[in-house]
């Protein structure tokens, strides 16, 4: 399931023009028993369950031969043994700008648990009382953009769902609302890119998933 979608970038961009090749890879997790129940799952460290280590193996053989400059991993479990499982344990750092959004009062809660509370709760625009406004979570994704820009070479990271979408509205310069336009399944492929050069950055691979299987 890849397409292409090309967003000029307002925001200023490395200038290097080495990195007008760069391809970012993101990987989200495979599933953990809240995946399965549809639980809002930020800070709270639950570990993989036993399919979703089975596809965290499928996504290393999917990348199988690939060669990355820097790995960068979420330092929860869920994406560190996602990370481990596809053969990249070793070579990978931590990041803490790639942890999950920070849910707050909502963490553990399902979407129309949240929404019985709160009918008009939009999470790209309203963000999470006691925890991380779209702000909040947009300055830590914005710091992850400029890291990997600053990197000669292709770059591979392992995180969260909601994460990976706010990190893919910064990277096209359109804000972490933007993130409500991608979805993302767990365990799936997705990279970032340019078209002809730093000032359009793009949608290279999107919620690549065909490596999971039944």
């Amino acid at each position: 399931m890849s397409e292409i979608l090309v967003v000029p970038s307002s925001k200023k961009l490395d200038s290097r023009p080495d990195n007008a090749n760069q391809t970012s890879s993101m990987s989200r997790h495979g599933n953990t028993a809240w995946t399965h129940s549809g639980q809002h799952t930020g800070l709270t460290d639950l570990p993989l369950t036993p399919d979703g280590e089975r596809n965290a193996a499928r996504l290393g053989e999917r990348l199988k031969g690939l060669a990355f400059a820097k790995v960068l991993t979420s330092p929860l479990q869920r994406a560190a043994r996602t990370c481990e499982l596809a053969g990249f344990g070793e070579v990978a750092e931590i990041d803490r700008d790639l942890a999950e959004w920070n849910y707050g009062k909502y963490e553990g809660l399902t979407s129309s648990q949240i929404l019985q509370q709160c009918p008009d709760w939009d999470l790209f625009r309203d963000g999470c009382p006691g925890g991380e406004s779209p702000q909040q979570i947009g300055q830590r994704a914005y710091r992850v953009v400029q890291r990997i820009r600053s990197i000669a070479g292709d770059v591979l990271l392992f995180s969260s769902g909601h994460f990976i979408r706010v990190l893919t509205g910064c990277w096209l310069g359109v804000g972490p609302a933007g993130g409500r336009f991608f979805l993302l399944s767990p365990a799936s492929l997705s990279a970032l890119s340019y078209e002809h050069n730093l000032s359009r950055a793009a949608v290279r691979l999107w919620d690549d998933d065909r490596h999971v299987g039944a």
